[in-house]
């Protein structure tokens, strides 16, 4: 997969796990790479900020130039350097990814029967996946389905960076086409997992990359109960890009919602919660059933219409209440639904 000048064994999966290990599987890694906050050449690479080494072991050295350093910039941990130089991965320009890099990654992920090694693998390729460049080569090396088929690991951590890798793969619009197939299993991941857990927000994650445009929302017309069930901020996002397209609209409001979800609409609620609430609501008031389809969804039992839209539902009084919340972005989005 490699040039044998570069890469003497790509099975070496000491020298790569020498390169992937401590990489943080975090988009904000890729901002502060953009912004030029991790950027060095090979004279200052040994002169470090207090601030960014304080936290780290005095073994932690940077290897100008490695994997690591190209991906996310963070420290590559090397007891035995020369695991990093027999690998080979030593190159000039740094912030760039080379693409039989990639291929060695995505190879070793196949064969690693290492739960850790994979983690760490996959934790590199979603902080490369951040680079739109490497987003391409990915989707142009088959990789999407070699790293989806991890989403079944059975470790629970892999299946974690698995959907952070993809949630970077998925800001690319051409990627999305692939992934798109994998909703159902994540949709049975976000089912499946605690609440509030990390497989459970990365996969609210995916889902909220994947319905931005209206394209593929299509396919979450089965899962807004499930999303209503849940609440969570990054439910709620979903749902807020769902309900801002009003084809999808006949299929919320007839999703079966708990009755509680009115009782969020109160000035205790988290206000990260709260205004994704009144976005949501604002959405649902701005859609205008005929009066013929407003019936037909009164005899829906708890249907969504009923429990936020009806006459009968407690929510308009629950927002006047609002009106006197202490947060002025609360405030005007009230008086923007009430008006």
């Amino acid at each position: 997969m490699g040039d044998g000048s570069v890469i003497p064994r790509l099975g070496n999966m000491k020298a790569l796990l020498g390169i992937v290990a401590g990489a943080g599987a975090s988009y904000g890694l890729y901002k502060l790479i953009s912004g030029g906050s991790f950027k060095r050449n090979k004279k200052s690479a040994t002169s470090e900020s207090p601030s960014v080494r304080s936290n780290q072991p005095s073994e932690v050295t940077l290897q100008p130039g490695s994997l690591l350093a190209k991906v996310s910039g963070l420290d590559v941990v090397c007891p035995r350097p020369t695991d990093v130089a027999s690998g080979g991965i030593i190159h000039q320009s740094p912030g760039n990814l080379e693409p039989q890099h990639l291929k060695m990654l995505l190879s070793c992920l196949q064969t690693s029967n290492n739960s850790s090694d994979r983690c760490r693998i996959m934790v590199t390729l979603g902080n490369a996946a951040a680079f739109t460049v490497n987003q391409n080569l990915i989707r142009e090396f088959e990789g999407i389905p070699v790293i989806a088929g991890f989403l079944s690991d059975p470790a629970a951590e892999v299946r974690v960076q698995t959907l952070n890798a993809l949630n970077n793969l998925c800001m690319n619009i051409q990627n999305q086409e692939q992934l798109k197939v994998y909703v159902p299993q994540v949709l049975e991941l976000i089912e499946m997992s605690p609440v509030n857990s990390d497989l459970q927000l990365g996969a609210l994650r995916l889902l909220t990359n994947l319905s931005v445009t209206d394209k593929h929302q299509h396919l979450l017309k089965e899962s807004i109960t499930l999303l209503l069930s849940l609440l969570v901020v990054q439910a709620l996002k979903v749902l807020v890009n769902l309900s801002s397209n009003p084809d999808m609209m006949d299929d919320i409001v007839q999703a079966q919602a708990p009755a509680s979800v009115v009782l969020l609409f109160d000035a205790r609620t988290a206000s990260t919660v709260l205004l994704r609430l009144l976005t949501f609501a604002g959405n649902l008031q701005a859609w205008r059933p005929s009066a013929q389809v407003a019936d037909e969804l009164r005899r829906k039992q708890d249907c969504l219409f009923r429990v936020m839209l009806d006459e009968s539902s407690q929510l308009h009084s629950r927002l006047v209440q609002l009106l006197s919340h202490p947060d002025g972005e609360i405030q005007a989005q009230v008086a923007r639904i009430l008006t």
